[in-house]
């Protein structure tokens, strides 16, 4: 039984290796619909403070309105996005409660929507679903949901380092998950990157750009938000990472528990010979 149980868990480890190495190879063959997609980070630089958007109420705003006072957090997104803005707003909304600072005091959280045909009606029932999920007082001021032309989504998109691209078959914007804080004074202080932000690295990078301090150039890791095809029955790249990172842990589970069944054969098999 001792080799059979060893030869599992070694079995098992190799298949994960075998597995997470051919994963890799596909997630890195992006569709044409994803070239030029990402986000490029450019630590330090200065937002364009002086462009015009309008906020949740429908009021003409600047991007310097938000700036000058406290951290900014930056997200974005679009209203109609079917999957991956809800799972990073979602996400936001968590390692908010988690941290320390409130926003509207110690912060504040812009979500931009990249669609230039989204409306600020569209804004304000996001803002009410997020901040009433954040649930601490203060909120409201804290969190702003900002609509804006196509010129002025470009050029602080731009700035950012945020590539996106529309689908012209279905209309859908692909486009990379990952949040963006600056400076009070609109200098870029942090990028993280992906899903599932840590309250911790949250914390610290309000920390830093409360300070004034840049950070460093975050690991690459991007999850990538395109449409999904009902009829080829195809996931999506968020989707089928999350399927496959759900796999491989289930067979890491299955290999540690079955190397404590192996250790408890061993120590069995010990208090027998003695």
């Amino acid at each position: 039984m001792f080799r059979d149980l060893q030869s599992f868990v070694w079995g098992s480890a190799v298949a994960v290796a075998l597995w997470s190495s051919s994963t890799t190879v596909h997630a890195d063959r992006l569709p044409a619909g994803l070239a030029g997609v990402g986000i490029q980070q450019r630590l330090n630089e200065s937002l364009p403070l002086n462009l015009a958007f309008r906020d949740e109420h429908g009021r003409a705003v600047r991007l310097g309105d938000y700036f000058g006072r406290v951290p900014v957090v930056m997200t974005f997104n679009y209203f109609d996005c079917p999957m991956l803005c809800p799972l990073e707003l979602n996400d936001v909304v968590r390692a908010m409660r988690a941290v320390s600072p409130d926003a509207g005091k110690d912060f504040l959280v812009l979500s931009v929507s990249i669609d230039p045909h989204d409306t600020s009606a569209q804004a304000a029932e996001k803002q009410q679903w997020y901040v009433e999920r954040y649930g601490r007082p203060g909120g409201g001021d804290g969190w702003h949901f900002l609509t804006g032309e196509q010129p002025a989504i470009d050029a602080l998109t731009r700035a950012v380092g945020f590539q996106y691209q529309r689908d012209a078959e279905s209309g859908q914007l692909a486009h990379a998950a990952g949040i963006v804080v600056s400076t009070r004074e609109g200098r870029l202080s942090r990028y993280l990157l992906g899903l599932e932000y840590s309250p911790r690295d949250l914390q610290f990078a309000l920390m830093d750009a409360a300070d004034g301090r840049i950070g460093s150039i975050s690991e690459q890791l991007l999850l990538f938000c395109f449409h999904y095809d009902p009829e080829a029955g195809r996931y999506n790249f968020v989707v089928l990472r999350a399927v496959r990172a759900a796999g491989v842990m289930t067979v890491l589970g299955l290999a540690a528990f079955m190397a404590m069944l192996m250790r408890r054969e061993r120590r069995r098999s010990s208090h027998h010979a003695e």
